[in-house]
């Protein structure tokens, strides 16, 4: 008989699921258990990964987005065992964590569920591990920050029980979707989850459902697991404020009634606008702030330095006609910003040379539109020469400010040198740190700290398991990645929560995993090192190849006159100029087949194996895509476009 069936909804976090599994199935090794994967229709090659590397999986495929309840009740309706285990993908068990939860449940009949001690990835005590139910007060509590000022008061922490420790076996009214583990009978008795529910909210509705039919929900912190939250969505943004707050109006009105219901429904109205209007204003500042404060500094200095101009030239002052100036001046600044923008200098962290691109580059674009204009609408180069060493200024000393007031994200150095410990037998300390190098990581200092008992003769060997705190402060190493091939999640987690105040970030590496997996904050999508296959997706990168495709489309019109004759296929050569042009596609990129494997890009009319023998199979074509997406650099699209210019109508 099966004893338990894990179930899990992957949607776009193949890296995530991956390690996942991988600590599921070592959990599961003693427990006549059953695994399905329900794959919500990803683009990131999950099911490719899962099918390969884990055949034992029951892998439910889904041509659309179903959402979390239905995607579960896909598989809950297949489900086998005595007890059901609802699990987020972005997960890592304890070995022992099975074991110990069923014979849990095993003594106590009355338990109908059960929850976990969660911990993020810096080994963070994970508040939402235990929960009260949201009545009307208790979410007016929460929304107005009454909870998080007085945690400890039973009135106001109700939401996250937080008067309850973190370590003590309790009862509690709601366990969190990332980890619920159920007794089947209660299911069958219940219900499923109600699909009603897109996401967010069907873990409330169903823990209330289990304590309505006369069972207990219990928290359970003798086993521990890692909870990469925010991976599967951004929790700051619009999108996901209105689905959490709508699927709290879902169960407002299912399970309440009267004033109770009504006020609820207030509340949650009130949370939407109060919440939405903070995250547009936010996302705006964000955006905008310090364009605003450019575009401001650059055009006051510029009507500033025409008077210092006049004054020292003896120029009369009518020869500057204040109307044409009061429109001419902001578009100079306007100029050097957007210039500055496109060539990556408000890119993070902040890079003085493309500041100073850009600005160049401006300068180049405004002289270009001055010589255009009519001699009536001309009055000086010099200012506009004068303004170029002006803006120049202003960029640099508002960043240099910036920079010493230690605003976020706006340093002008790169991150802080990562000085790395990985730990782990001498095989995997090899891949692992062969890994890093392939990707843009960097470290300044990589150390191997030894899993085994005998000592090595490795080079960078710095020491064993049993003295990791000596050998952070000796190295000043500000990162470990742990080895799960060589080291027990158990161990794993141990150490996270001795080393939770020590400032050093973690990182798990995956058996043969092209992936190695953190989170160095509770509130972001988790960090991870890959060979960086995404780097055609950055945004920098992004933007540039659509300037390019904009530029090589507008010149291929311009130049059709000639180009059309050389061309292999005449007949697709406008309708190409026009898809590229207004982005439907892209010159060059995977060609007009997508690539699920890889990051998703535009289809396009040119792809990187065109360079390649006539003579080529589909294994080669992945491979130079790989390459492409893993290496891109902007030259890659314009050496394709020039070596296939033949093929423009392809």
């Amino acid at each position: 008989m099966t004893k338990l069936s894990v179930v899990i909804v992957n949607y776009n976090v193949k890296h995530f699921i991956e390690q996942c599994l991988f600590s599921v199935l070592k959990a599961s090794e003693n427990i006549a258990c059953e695994v399905f994967v329900v794959d919500n229709n990803s683009v990131d090659g999950s099911v490719t990964l899962i099918q390969e590397k884990f055949p034992q999986v029951n892998l439910i495929v889904n041509k659309t987005n179903t959402g979390f309840s239905v995607a579960n009740n896909q598989a809950l309706k297949i489900a086998k065992g005595e007890y059901v285990l609802l699990l987020n993908p972005d997960t890592v068990v304890q070995e022992d964590t099975f074991s110990k939860i069923l014979a849990f449940m095993d003594a106590h009949p009355e338990a109908g569920g059960l929850g976990v001690k969660m911990l993020d990835g810096q080994g963070n005590f994970a508040p939402e591990s235990k929960r009260g139910l949201p009545t009307p007060e208790v979410a007016f509590y929460k929304m107005f920050g009454f909870a998080r000022f007085f945690p400890k008061s039973k009135r106001f922490g109700k939401y996250h029980l937080s008067y309850l420790s973190e370590d003590e076996l309790s009862e509690i009214d709601v366990m969190s979707g990332a980890f619920m583990l159920i007794r089947k009978t209660v299911l069958d008795k219940i219900g499923f989850l109600d699909e009603t529910f897109f996401m967010y909210g069907e873990d409330i509705d169903l823990s209330y459902r289990i304590k309505k039919a006369g069972y207990k929900n219990y928290y359970f912190p003798d086993t521990q697991i890692i909870h990469y939250k925010g991976e599967s969505t951004k929790r700051s943004s619009l999108n996901y404020v209105v689905i959490f707050y709508k699927a709290m109006a879902i169960f407002s009105n299912k399970h309440f009634s009267g004033s109770n219901a009504f006020w609820f429904n207030a509340l949650i109205h009130l949370a939407i606008f109060l919440k939405a209007s903070l995250a547009l204003l936010s996302r705006f500042f964000k955006a905008f702030t310090v364009p605003i404060i450019d575009f401001c500094v650059i055009t006051f200095g510029l009507f500033f330095i025409k008077n210092i101009y006049q004054q020292n030239t003896g120029i009369d002052g009518d020869i500057y006609s204040e109307k044409l100036l009061s429109v001419a001046f902001p578009l100079y600044a306007l100029a050097w910003i957007i210039m500055v923008y496109f060539n990556g200098g408000y890119d993070k962290p902040i890079k003085l040379l493309k500041i100073g691109r850009g600005v160049l580059f401006g300068t180049v674009f405004i002289l270009m539109g001055y010589s255009l204009l009519p001699e009536s609408l001309r009055f000086s180069r010099a200012l506009i020469l004068l303004g170029t060493s002006w803006a120049l200024v202003c960029f640099i000393v508002t960043r240099l400010l910036y920079h010493f007031l230690k605003l976020k994200s706006y340093s002008l150095s790169s991150a802080k040198t990562k000085r790395i410990a990985i730990i782990g037998e001498e095989q995997e300390f090899n891949r692992v740190s062969g890994l890093l190098k392939e990707t843009h990581a960097n470290p300044g200092f990589v150390g191997f700290v030894s899993a085994e008992v005998n000592g090595v003769h490795n080079p960078l060997y710095i020491g064993k398991i049993n003295q990791i705190d000596e050998i952070i402060k000796v190295y000043q190493i500000n990162e470990i990645i742990f080895c799960a091939k060589d080291i027990s999640s158990q161990f794993i987690i141990n150490n996270m929560l001795t080393l939770v105040s020590s400032g050093v970030d973690f990182k798990i590496a995956p058996p043969e995993s092209l992936s190695i997996i953190g989170s160095n904050d509770v509130d972001t999508a988790g960090d991870l090192y890959v060979i960086d296959v995404n780097s055609i997706s950055k945004s920098n990168n992004k933007r540039n190849k659509r300037l390019l495709d904009i530029g090589v489309s507008v010149l291929a019109i311009v130049f059709s006159p000639v180009l059309i004759f050389i061309q292999d296929n005449k007949s697709n050569y406008f309708l190409n100029c026009l898809n590229v042009l207004f982005g439907f596609y892209s010159w060059v990129g995977y060609g007009k087949i997508s690539d699920k494997s890889l990051p998703e890009i535009k289809r396009s009319v040119l792809y990187p194996s065109m360079l390649l023998e006539k003579e080529i199979d589909a294994n080669k074509v992945k491979l130079a895509n790989l390459r492409y997406a893993k290496d891109y650099k902007i030259e890659k699209d314009m050496i394709i476009i020039w070596k296939c210019r033949k093929q423009l109508g392809s």
